[in-house]
């Protein structure tokens, strides 16, 4: 009888198709609590992972973990890329004084 050899993980193969983000807006208040971008890659099994992030603004940052951090007030597009295949996910954040 023949046996069939199954492996779990991602495929080396397996091309990205798009990326989703957990928000599609967000509101913050300057000086305030961070908030937490998640990205998904698309397929999940998909051999690169990889996302960059960038914000349009420099008065909402947000780091390589998609920690988001509204310094002052104003708004941004907050824009997570694909490494592979350039796929990109959008989160509007308004940020608002105090």
């Amino acid at each position: 009888m023949g046996s069939t050899l199954l492996k779990w993980g991602n495929s080396p193969n397996l091309a990205v198709t798009g990326v989703t983000l957990n928000h599609a807006t967000l509101s913050l208040t300057a000086g305030g609590d961070p908030a937490v971008l998640l990205a998904t890659v698309v397929p999940s099994i998909a051999a690169n992972q990889v996302v960059t992030w960038a914000s349009s603004n420099t008065n909402v940052t947000v780091a390589t973990n998609g920690v988001v951090t509204p310094v002052s007030a104003g708004t941004a597009t907050i824009t997570a890329t694909t490494q592979d295949g350039n796929k990109t996910a959008t989160c509007t954040v308004t940020v608002s004084t105090p």
